[in-house]
């Protein structure tokens, strides 16, 4: 069941503009009015909301990071994250399908796109159409250096062939920015970037995946079979594709925990209301002291995931930008984490149950630790800017 619950603290709002508070404010009201019903639903029939994503395009919010001269809403990375951590706190099927199409496919288009690319593709894409990217491989996932996936020059077109695997937005997606090898013998320095359509001839979509979680986002593999795409569409220089590929993902990595913020805040909010009501030993379980603690230190860890969140979209573009992200990344997800296992646990035997909400917050959370760099990669990630 899905239940009315306010949040029991607000969002930080210090530091904030007007603008951001407002933003994040209106952003709340409508997941809670237009996005809430029939997030059940949505899950168990694992059924894409396209007429939501109609709206959320409305609203500008599918081409946040575009500039406003291609179309796009140009918002700071800070709005961003505001947004897609109101998603989240609702349904994070919704957030993950926003964030990826604003962070790994218009987001590299910008920072990397030649101008011809940003004007032919970047008003598509603000104004609806949804993105994706194809780095990820079924024999290569943390490993990204080693893909396999090949692009051959022909004339004034690549022919790319390969497998992506575990693509969010596969077969609802418009275009997708996929790393290739172009020189098989340069390792890591021989892999370039690509922006290809979904339509294009020789792209296959395979199966949707049958997830644990966020089942009413697409992620499904995509094959390329003889592909061939205009030489217009690589994205960079040749040979560069390594380097904007980890780049993204220090970018994308600012949604992730964005997302796991809210998440994080839905289920403190879910665990505070359970406790208020559900009655054990003459008294509601809110009364011992063994919950009052547990939702203590959720709510604690809450406000430092947050924080954490914020300062790294502050910092996003600066020397430590990177750093910041991974650390964001890896404790807002893991925190999430605890607070739906937490939470669930107040719920004792109900929360073992679909009929209650934490159930599928509680699946929806478990690969926030894995995608965009699972825990262990960023502590290498955060590790190696420390003593590099």
């Amino acid at each position: 069941m899905t239940i009315a619950v306010e949040p029991v603290a607000e969002p930080l709002s210090f530091g904030l503009t007007e603008e951001q508070i407002l933003l994040s404010d209106e952003i709340r009201r409508f997941a809670e009015e237009r996005i809430a019903p029939g997030v059940e639903e949505r899950d168990r029939e694992h059924r894409f909301p396209a007429a939501i994503m109609a709206e959320l395009a409305e609203l500008g919010l599918l081409g946040m990071l575009v500039p406003e001269e291609y179309g796009g809403a140009g918002m700071d990375v800070l709005s961003y994250v505001l947004v897609i951590e109101e998603l989240a706190r609702v349904c994070p099927s919704v957030a993950v399908t926003v964030s990826v199409t604003n962070s790994v496919c218009c987001w590299p288009i910008v920072a990397f796109g030649s101008e011809e690319l940003k004007r032919r593709l970047l008003p598509e894409l603000a104004s609806g159409a949804l993105g994706g990217f194809g780095l990820t491989e079924p024999g290569s996932g943390s490993d990204a250096g080693a893909l396999a996936t090949s692009a051959v020059r022909d004339g004034e077109s690549w022919v790319l062939n390969g497998e992506k695997a575990w693509i969010t937005n596969a077969g609802v997606g418009r275009y997708f920015v996929v790393m290739a090898k172009t020189d098989a013998e340069a390792g890591k320095r021989g892999i370039s970037a690509f922006v290809v359509a979904g339509d294009t001839p020789g792209l296959v979509v395979g199966p949707p995946e049958n997830k644990l979680g966020l089942r009413a986002s697409v992620t499904a593999p995509l094959r390329f079979e003889d592909c061939r795409i205009g030489a217009e569409n690589r994205l960079g220089e040749l040979g560069e594709g390594f380097k904007m590929a980890l780049a993204t993902l220090d970018h994308s990595r600012l949604g992730i925990a964005a997302q796991a913020v809210g998440e994080h805040q839905r289920a403190l909010d879910l665990a505070v209301e359970y406790a208020k009501e559900r009655v054990q030993f003459d008294v509601p379980i809110a009364r011992h002291q063994a919950i009052q603690f547990k939702l203590a230190q959720l709510a604690t860890e809450l406000e430092a995931a947050r924080v954490l969140t914020y300062c790294a979209a502050l910092g996003e573009g600066g020397s430590d930008g990177g750093r910041l992200a991974s650390e964001a990344k890896l404790y807002a997800s893991e925190a999430a984490q605890r607070a739906c296992y937490e939470s669930l646990q107040i719920h004792g035997g109900n929360g073992f149950s679909e009929d209650y909400e934490i159930a599928r917050l509680y699946r929806d959370v478990r690969v926030a630790t894995i995608y965009e760099g699972t825990s262990e990669m960023q502590r290498l990630v955060i590790s190696r800017h420390l003593l590099r």
